[in-house]
């Protein structure tokens, strides 16, 4: 048991790299495609390469599975658009530190234990010291840090709702056909925001590259390795996403935080760690 919970460690942090060296990837096609035509073209490439994977003609979704389906998607779309959008703006550390808000709201408002106001107020604390109204964050865009929160809210919903549509059958056809409904929500502000530039085929290898990095090869191994993991221990690993996406935008987006910035992002993953223990 301890050989197929260590490959399950090691695919989880596989992962959880390949998306914030997508995340990083992405920001630097920004310039050449926008933040919305990166998002209409990473989800778009992820939903044709899921439909692709599971199969989806082989197999039949219920019709009144479809609405949580759509709710799924489109909580994910709206996710990853208003997250590229905060992205454009402040350093991926930060963002995605802002982004956690989302799941870590989900699980405290779910439990009614006093330990857990301990995990609020660390994260209380992790977003004073980003907002910009602190002194340590003041040369933070305002709008990216709303933009980040958003991401976070809509990350929430996607929790909510992945876990009821989980239950309408395979979770890589759902997630394939969830990937299909983000990109119904995402495509329209790419092509009305980005038109002109997505439409460059020579964008196309790297719309690829982001779409595998960010969406279809850690959503399968995710998949694989929680075969073999404890949700608890997926949880605390999870925690750790703020920091590898900190050490990816300093090593290929050149993007540095403050000590207080460094503090706040600790704060955060404590406060994630902290909540995922207290709940199993």
């Amino acid at each position: 048991m301890r050989r197929p919970l260590l490959s399950s460690i090691l695919l989880i942090l596989t992962a959880m790299f390949s998306i914030q060296y997508g995340a990083s990837v992405a920001k630097q096609l920004f310039p050449l495609a926008g933040a919305a035509g990166t998002t209409a073209l990473r989800v778009s490439i992820s939903a044709l390469i899921l439909l692709v994977l599971a199969k989806v003609w082989k197999h039949k979704i219920s019709w009144r599975s479809l609405p949580m389906i759509a709710a799924y998607g489109a909580s994910l779309g709206s996710m990853n658009l208003l997250f590229y959008f905060a992205l454009e703006r402040i350093p991926l550390g930060i963002a995605v530190a802002l982004e956690f808000t989302g799941p870590l709201a989900v699980a405290l408002l779910s439990s009614k234990r006093v330990l857990d106001l301990v995990w609020a107020f660390l994260a209380a604390i992790g977003i004073y010291l980003i907002l910009p109204l602190s002194s340590s964050s003041s040369n933070l865009d305002v709008m990216g840090v709303v933009l980040a929160l958003g991401a976070g809210l809509f990350w929430g919903l996607y929790i909510v709702f992945g876990k009821s549509a989980a239950k309408s059958g395979d979770s890589l056809q759902v997630t394939a056909w969830g990937m299909v409904f983000a990109a119904i929500v995402t495509a329209p502000f790419g092509i009305f925001l980005n038109g002109s530039q997505i439409v460059d085929m020579s964008l196309l290898p790297m719309g690829v590259l982001v779409a595998i990095l960010s969406s279809a090869l850690p959503y399968s191994l995710e998949m694989k390795a929680m075969r073999h993991i404890p949700t608890k221990t997926f949880g605390i690993l999870m925690s750790l996403e703020p920091v590898v996406a900190t050490l990816m935008g300093f090593l290929f987006l050149r993007e540095s935080l403050s000590l207080p910035q460094w503090a706040a992002i600790v704060c955060v993953m404590l406060a994630s760690a902290g909540s995922t223990i207290s709940h199993r």
